[in-house]
């Protein structure tokens, strides 16, 4: 350490530590130079004379200096008097270091809540088999119950609020299919092109059926006459071709029940029909013939007259048009296919979603179309399998958490949903949720509150959609009762959800 003066030039006075008796008489340590140890010496001395500190405290800083780990540095200032000063300092101790390998405790995540209200007792019912089930609150995405709920397994008519929700996306609300007449290849004969319209109705104009909105045969009938009689050269019109090409393949699923087409719940389905292939023009329920583009050709040849010849074939490229009729729209046929479950509108539906997207014309083909046409909602679709638009397939396979998700986005109004909202059925109020055995007695107190698909085959029933709860908490949810079930399945299915409606944002996964 150099030596320090004061503002006049002379340095300051020496105290030698040999002559003190009170200095300490062991030598310093050998690894201290002798000038460093003077001038520390002398430093500590001015301090003690500036600030009345005995010599032999100096003496023990100075071997606390010299022997411990801190450091002495030593500073003379001067004012008139000439006094001096020093200054101790510590050394900073090392700062802690973690070994990169070594495990750091994650951040603990805050608590959930308590929740308290408990469906056990509903949950356990029998009737309810092999069951699965999700609720979700819509607002904050939090799981308040779940049993199976990742595990996808066939929905029923649940399957029909994907399909609408593709429809949506990938048709537009707004969107119709036509069906059309042209000029035949022959002289004298004209074709009937379907366009996938299944409501297209041989009733008279004007006459109310199952499908609101739906186009009639003598409307078109009588646009082709007039068209034809416009041209002088035309002959007579004998001949109607039927052109169904626009859908292909199987006209009926290989996993659906034949049963369901005998019990008047489900058609052939072909791009070239009327009524749905209804028996009953104006009854859901009627039975279904097995050749429903003959159906449509014949009731189509009695409203034109005159046609000796009906026969299968395709309209030549380019032919001129001789009328046209539309379907009621996506948004209307989404209706139907949810209040009260039509699975023919639903398969329409679903065939023109995979025809739009460029999946195909076939059965085979609805899956990749609609699972594309649900891509936009950005929900995970993995493990999802679309084997038909209405749900009759056991081999459909959905899990109940997809639809609590999807749900969410439905509740929202999310892009064109808010029509798939405003068409579900409603506990005790509308659809296939407002019939007499549908939350009935004790369940009735969530009447009005229940927004949802209802689902049944012979092995399962479901139910999927929004609890509007007691408490003003929003849920999404999905049940599933599979396995060997019977028609009472639906009330216990009922008396869940109303447990739902009752503990609201409290419900317990317990």
């Amino acid at each position: 350490m150099s030596d320090e003066r004061d503002a006049a030039g002379e340095a300051p006075d020496v105290v030698d530590p040999s002559n003190d008796p009170a200095a300490p008489t062991s030598e310093p340590a050998s690894n201290v130079a002798e000038p460093q140890r003077n001038g520390v010496l002398n430093a500590i001395a001015a301090f003690s004379r500036a600030h009345r500190v005995p010599l032999m405290i100096a003496g023990s800083v100075l071997a606390f200096g010299l022997l411990g780990t801190g450091a002495v540095v030593a500073g003379a200032a001067s004012g008139s008097g000439g006094a001096a000063s020093a200054t101790l300092t510590a050394t900073p101790a090392p700062t802690p270091t973690v070994d990169p390998a070594r495990p750091v405790p994650a951040a603990v995540a805050g608590a959930s809540r308590l929740r308290t209200c408990s469906v056990a007792d509903r949950a356990a019912d029998g009737r309810l088999a092999n069951f699965q089930a999700q609720v979700m609150n819509a607002a904050t995405g939090e799981v308040l119950y779940d049993r199976g709920g990742t595990t996808a397994s066939r929905t029923a008519s649940v399957m029909k609020v994907l399909t609408s929700a593709a429809a949506l996306s990938v048709l537009g609300p707004d969107h119709r299919a036509a069906t059309t007449v042209v000029k035949g290849a022959e002289p004298g004969s004209a074709v009937l092109v379907g366009g996938g319209d299944v409501t297209l109705s041989r009733t008279s104009s004007g006459t109310e059926t199952v499908y609101p909105g739906a186009a009639h045969l003598d409307d078109l009938a009588a646009q082709v006459e007039a068209s034809w009689a416009a041209d002088p050269a035309n002959p007579p019109l004998t001949k109607l071709i039927l052109d169904s090409s626009y859908f292909s393949g199987d006209e009926w699923e290989p996993s659906w029940n034949l049963k369901e087409r005998e019990d008047g719940y489900m058609s052939n389905i072909a791009a070239l029909m009327v009524d749905g292939d209804r028996d009953n023009p104006g009854a859901n329920t009627s039975w279904r013939s097995a050749d429903p583009v003959g159906r449509a050709g014949d009731a189509f040849a009695s409203e034109l007259g005159g046609i000796s010849v009906v026969e299968r074939g395709t309209a030549p490229a380019g032919a001129q048009q001789l009328g046209k009729v539309q379907s009621p729209t996506v948004a209307q046929l989404v209706d139907k296919a949810l209040v009260v479950s039509d699975n023919t509108a639903a398969e329409m539906l679903a065939r023109l979603v995979a025809i739009e997207t460029g999946a195909g014309n076939t059965f085979g083909a609805i899956n990749a179309g609609v699972l594309q046409g649900l891509a936009g909602y950005g929900i995970d679709t993995t493990g999802i399998t679309v084997v038909d638009g209405s749900g009759l397939s056991d081999d459909n396979a959905v899990p109940p958490s997809y639809l609590t998700r999807l749900f969410v986005k439905i509740n929202a109004r999310e892009g064109n949903l808010g029509v798939l909202m405003d068409g579900l059925p409603v506990s005790g109020e509308r659809g296939s949720l407002g019939y007499d055995d549908r939350f009935s007695g004790d369940n009735s107190v969530a009447d009005g509150a229940v927004s949802a698909k209802t689902g049944w085959i012979d092995t399962g029933y479901t139910l999927s959609g929004v609890v509007r709860a007691q408490d003003g908490s929003t849920l999404t949810f999905a049940i599933y009762a599979l396995g060997d079930v019977s028609d009472d399945a639906k009330q216990a299915i009922d008396t869940l959800t109303t447990g739902f409606f009752l503990c609201g944002d409290n419900l317990s996964n317990q």
